[in-house]
Parts: C-alpha cells; structure tokens; sequence
C-alpha cells in the first residue's frame, strides 16, 4: 500500500531556500566576475587624461561603479599592507623604531602631496593604458584609507595578554599558527572597525582623486567623486542632491550585507571567560552559514590547504629541532643581506635629501616665514577639531560598544553619516558661514571635525566591544557607581584603542586640512592661511619646491608632536593598560 506524505509551508520553506540561496550566492559570484573583467577591459585601454563629467542623473550608477571598484582596489591594498606592515613593526625589534617613524610620516604627508608623484610615476608605469590613471587614482585613495588600520594591528598585537603569548608558546605553535590562531583573531574587532572608518576615508578623498588638476594637465576620471566635485563647483544643487543619495544608498546596502555580519562573525573573537547574554546578530550572517554551496568550497578548498599547510609547517618545524646547525649556518647570512640593503637604502635617501634640499633652496625666505605662519593656524585648528571631537565621541562610542541593542540601530546610522565625504556637504555648509559672516576660518574647523571625528569614535566603539563581558558582570555584582565604572573600567579598557584614535584623527585632520583651508565654490576658490591652503595652492600652480618644502614642515610637525606626546601615550597604554587575566 503506497501512502503520500504531504509537506508542510515550513517544510518545503526549508528544503528549498537552501537551493535558492546557493543560486542566488553563484550568481552574486557571476556578477563579480563580469564587473572585473568589464573593468579590466576599461582600463587596458587607451587613457582618456580629460573626461568630461556629466551631470546627469541617469549616469550615477556608472559612476558610483567605478567608483566602488576604485575604493575596494585600494582597501584590499590597504588591508594587506596593515597587517604585514603592522606584524613586521612588532617582530623586528630593531627596524620597529624607524618603521614606526616612517608611518607617523606617511600618516602626516597630504594626499594632495602624493598626488603628482603618484599620477606621474603610474602613467610612467603603464604608458599607454587608462590602468596607469587608475592605479594613481587607487593609490592616492589608498593613502586616505592605510594609515589607521596599520596602527591598530600593531597597537592590538603589542596589547595582546601574556598569558595568551605564553599559552602559544608552551604548545609550540609555528609563526603562521601563532598569527593565525591567536594574533589575527585578536586584532580582528580593532581591524573590522577601523577598515569601516577606512572606507568611510576613502568616500572623503574620493573627490579629490577623481578631480585632479596638475598645472595645465588634468587628470578627471569618471566617478561619484567627480561627479559631486562638477555639482559643487556649477553650484547644481539637484545633482548634488542625487549624488548624495546614490551614497547613501551604497553605504546602506554595503552595511547590511557587509559591515553588519563582519561585526557579528568578528564578535566571536572578543577576549572573555563567560559568555555575553547580548550578542550582535546579521540575518545576511545567519543565511550566509546556511548555504550548502559555500560549505561544500570550505571543504573542498579551503579545509585541505590549510591541513597541508600545517603539515608543511610542523615538517619544517620538525627539521629545525633536528638539525639545529643549520640554523646557525644561516644566521650569518642575513647579516650581510641585510648590510647590503642598509647601505643601498642610506644612497638613495640620502640622493633624494640632496635633491630635495636643492629644490627647497628655490623658495624664498619670505614664502617660507608665511608657511611657518600658516602652519601655527593649522596646528591651532587640528587640534581644537581633536578636542570637540574627543568630547562627544567617546560617550557615544561606549554607548554603542557596550549595548548591542542600541548598536543595532546606531551602528548603521554612523556608518552613513561618517561614509558621507565631507566635501560633498561643505559647499553648503561654506555658504552658510559666509552669509553668517564665519567664512572658511570658522568652516576649516568644521570640516577637519567632519573628517577626522569618525577614527576615534570607531576606536572608541571597537575598545568598548573589546571590554569582556565578565569584567562588566563583576562590576555589576559589587554595584561600580557610573564614576567608578568609568574611572576603573571603560576608560583603562578602552584607552589603548583610545590613544589609537588619536593619533591617525591627528594626521586625519593635517590630511583633511587641504580641502579644508582651500576649497573651489561656484568657479572661486575659498581659502583661508593655513599650512593645507598653500599645500592645495602650489599644487594647483604646479610650484613643486613649494609644495615640498610646505609638505616637509608638515611632517615634521606630525612626527615632533607625535614624539612628544602620542607615542608617550602609546607606551603608557601598552604597559599600564594591558589587558591580563
């Protein structure tokens, strides 16, 4: 006797979404293919140095597409640099120092100042191709978004707990299991938060690198960047409006189906002993673990080549213990190595100072004396930003760290309201100002506030979900007031992320300073003294000993105060606020 057996709504609900999730993740993965090699194709062609920007809003979601691959190239870049920069930083003790140095440097030179190197030496590179514009146009983003990422790997790897080093070391793990098993998950709730306010940077500078004119020669490619840039400067308000919205759009969808289940995959990595009642949840998360397809690649792929990888590794290690000698024959070998390209380092910088020098000995002593005055403007400003910035971040960073319920709903808004580039609201905000009678004196200030706010309240929220819940819980338990939660807890727990904050919103602002002191308006250009205004007006003019000398005193400022003060607090926050079970 044959009986059917009759499947519920919920039953075939769950035998079938399955399947249409698979398809429906195959053919996100067929879309990505397509865009790249629609966008290889693109820029293996001839360079087109002067594109004329429409302002039709039929073509925003062209230009939004190139300029999402732009900004996604120059995270990728930006991610693998941080972390090899960042690990690198903390393993040779002896380069640490300098490598240190260098990055407060890079962190302090203007975008601006990379850009005619940079657009040069690509278009160099690949003569010939649309890909060498584009490659400048992704560096000079790249230098917007690098920065902050590169300090917070280093500054997590230099907090993490001994005993968790010391744990790695009594079970033996090999370099790649260390970093891999104990390191990279560590610094992941720093790395995840700083990469959202990374690309939130990359939005910010996005106008310029698409918009750059060197001299006689320009540079314009096609994108949101530029397309807003066009709508600012002819004063077309209905095209800066569609532009905005086309943002906003991106920044909400990429929320939802990006940063919203990385925060919640990288909430497992958070360094506590009990478990938290409240966890941060994606539904895209949620359906993303459910998909046969992705598993079935895990398997297949993913799964054997780091079990081969392992294997290889414990051999090696196996070798080592087994043949001690040749370590020690290959220790010498380095050493000469290392002499050789010591030596070849020192020729070069030392050829590039000469010339340097050379051409900085073409400015004029009074040019010089009005860059040294303008750099006291722009220092003043800098840090009044830092200070309004730190007075409000900071509660509402915690605030959303430490509820995520209330981060549902916060998170999201920030993520939008911080993604938006500041240029883009500054034409109206500038004419605001200047009918008040406040102008570009009072709007520099505003603008540096814009750009630079979102670093330390995305540290902030990244040191107040790092806090673990269990120290929460005793604090609970033997009844903290707010003040003694504060004092003994939230600040000591998230000083370290606090301090990193700081520190790239400190180069953020001197960064943000040459759109902020310099800006063009309906065919004038806005500008007021500061070290960024006459950094944008020599690149403008194409004056190169200018713009060098003007870029050199602003890293040396950088670097100084750096020294003086933010590496102090870096080295308080690694011995005195360590968190250690």
């Amino acid at each position: 006797m044959i009986t059917r057996h009759t499947l519920s709504r919920e039953q075939v609900a769950e035998r079938t979404w399955p399947i249409f999730l698979d398809l429906l993740i195959g053919a996100t993965g067929l879309v990505f293919f397509f865009a790249i090699v629609n966008i290889a194709q693109d820029w293996m062609g001839k360079p087109v140095p002067a594109v004329v920007i429409s302002s039709s809003v039929r073509m925003l979601p062209i230009y939004a597409y190139y300029s999402l691959v732009r900004i996604w190239a120059a995270y990728l870049l930006s991610l693998i640099f941080a972390v090899g920069y960042g690990y690198i930083a903390v393993y040779n003790k002896r380069a640490e120092s300098l490598m240190i140095a260098v990055l407060d440097i890079l962190q302090s030179i203007p975008v601006l100042s990379f850009l005619p190197g940079v657009m040069l030496a690509m278009m160099a590179l690949v003569p010939g191709h649309q890909l060498g514009i584009e490659m400048g146009a992704i560096l000079l983003i790249f230098t917007g978004q690098v920065w902050n990422m590169a300090f917070s790997f280093y500054s997590s790897l230099k907090s993490i707990p001994r005993e968790m080093i010391e744990a790695a070391r009594v079970y033996r793990f090999s370099a790649w299991q260390r970093f891999w098993q104990l390191e990279l998950p560590y610094a992941t709730i720093g790395l995840v938060w700083n990469s959202m306010v990374s690309v939130a940077g990359g939005w910010f500078f996005l106008m310029a690198c698409e918009m750059f004119v060197l001299g006689d020669r320009d540079f314009r490619l096609p994108g949101l960047g530029s397309y807003l840039q066009t709508a600012a400067s002819n004063g077309n308000t209905h095209a800066m409006i569609g532009g905005l919205v086309m943002m906003i759009l991106i920044i909400v969808v990429t929320d939802q189906l990006l940063w919203r289940p990385v925060i919640a995959w990288s909430n497992k990595f958070k360094f506590e002993q009990t478990e938290s009642d409240e966890q941060v949840t994606s539904p895209i998360l949620t359906l993303i673990r459910k998909s046969n397809l992705l598993a079935a690649i895990s398997k297949r792929t993913l799964t054997p080549f780091n079990e081969g990888l392992y294997q290889r590794l414990a051999h090696i290690e196996s070798n080592r213990h087994i043949h001690p000698i040749d370590d020690d024959a290959t220790k010498k070998r380095p050493g000469l190595i290392t002499i050789f390209f010591c030596a070849a380092g020192a020729c070069v910088v030392l050829y590039v100072a000469f010339k340097a020098i050379g051409m900085m000995r073409l400015v004029s002593l009074p040019a010089t004396l009005l860059l040294l005055e303008g750099a006291g403007a722009t220092l003043l400003r800098v840090y009044v930003s830092l200070i309004l910035a730190v007075l409000w971040t900071v509660p509402v960073g915690v605030a959303i760290g430490l509820s995520p319920k209330f981060s549902r709903y916060a998170q999201p808004i920030v993520q939008i309201v911080a993604s938006i580039p500041a240029p883009a609201l500054f034409p109206v905000l500038l004419l605001a100002l200047i009918k008040m009678g406040g102008g570009l004196t009072v709007g520099s200030i505003a603008l540096m506030l814009l750009g630079t706010q979102w670093y330390i309240l995305f540290n902030v929220i990244a040191g107040a979900m790092a806090i673990p819940s269990d120290l929460m819980e005793v604090a609970a338990v033997y009844r903290f007031t707010r003040i003694q939660r504060w004092k003994r807890l939230i600040l000591p727990g998230i000083f370290p992320y606090l301090v990193t904050g700081l520190i790239t919103a400190s180069g953020g602002a001197w960064n943000a300073s040459i759109i902020a002191e310099y800006f063009h308006l309906q065919g004038k250009v806005q500008q007021t003294l500061g070290l960024g205004q006459q950094i944008s007006a020599a690149t403008d003019s194409g004056n190169f000993p200018l713009l060098l000398m003007a870029t050199t005193i602003m890293a040396l400022m950088v670097v100084t105060l750096n020294r003086l003060l933010w590496r102090r607090l870096y080295r308080l926050a690694e011995l005195r606020y360590k968190l250690e079970g």
